[in-house]
């Protein structure tokens, strides 16, 4: 497997321009990921806003005529009981999903650049939607303060991926295995319902997400060095944005599996 090694094996200005490549390579990775977390953020704060109320006359309500309450003096909107108390919620839920499983790879293979950093950036939005929940949950400081410590946790990660010598490929494996394993728990325990359960889940993510974090980071290094020197600038620039999607998916899992712990609802 092709590394960052590969680099001291080539002449000396060869070397130097492949070094050079790979720190603008994973500064665009990291400025799409970063672009990517910032219309998440703004994309659940703006659907958030407009599907809480504090005034229970703008509160939507059901076929019996009560409102629809998340906690003292808040009240879906009409919006927010569409997108979240309906089957809707559904869609919002699993389209995410359901673009990177169908949607992400026929992009890759058949968009051009310009097209796959916008289709990153489309799904950001659809996850910000998705995520816009949230809000109705947790407190804003402890949403607030789970992020900081996510994006302290997913630095040194990210850092350790990148300038480790070991090589990363067996145990990226073994965790994308732990990752399907982690959906299969947590569909079952939709219907379950249980609350250990779910703590148990959370560990395991935030465990499993973290090591993906570093993989992904060395994977997006090797891959650029294994590349350069092909001169296609258009593979590279669409696998900045799969990097920044993997690393962005990363971020997220562990932000919402450390909020499950680190969440106040009060």
């Amino acid at each position: 497997m092709a590394d960052a090694n590969t680099i001291r094996t080539v002449g000396g200005s060869r070397a130097a321009d492949i070094d050079a490549g790979l720190r603008a390579h994973m500064n665009k990775v990291y400025g799409q990921m970063s672009i990517g977390m910032l219309i998440t953020a703004l994309a659940a704060w703006a659907i958030a806003g407009l599907s809480i109320t504090s005034d229970i006359s703008a509160a939507a309500t059901n076929a019996e005529g009560a409102v629809y309450a998340l906690r003292e003096g808040q009240f879906l909107t009409g919006l927010g009981q569409t997108l979240f108390a309906s089957p809707l919620r559904f869609v919002v839920m699993f389209a995410p999903l359901a673009f990177i499983f169908f949607g992400w790879g026929a992009l890759m293979s058949r968009g051009s650049a310009a097209a796959v950093q916008l289709g990153f950036f489309i799904f950001a939005a659809v996850m910000g939607v998705s995520m816009s929940s949230i809000f109705m949950v947790y407190t804003p400081y402890s949403i607030a303060s789970t992020f900081l410590v996510t994006s302290i946790a997913f630095a040194g990660l990210s850092l350790y991926g990148y300038t480790t010598k070991r090589d990363l490929s067996a145990m990226g494996t073994f965790l994308m295995m732990g990752v399907i394993g982690l959906l299969i728990a947590m569909v079952v325990n939709m219907f379950l319902q249980s609350g250990p359960m779910m703590y148990a889940i959370s560990a395991l993510g935030i465990l499993i997400f973290a090591g993906l974090t570093a993989y992904y980071t060395q994977d997006i290094k090797n891959t650029y060095v294994a590349h350069a020197h092909m001169g296609d600038q258009e593979w590279l620039d669409k696998a900045a944005s799969d990097g920044a999607l993997s690393l962005y998916i990363s971020f997220l899992n562990m932000f919402q599996f450390l909020l499950m712990f680190m969440g106040s609802q009060e």
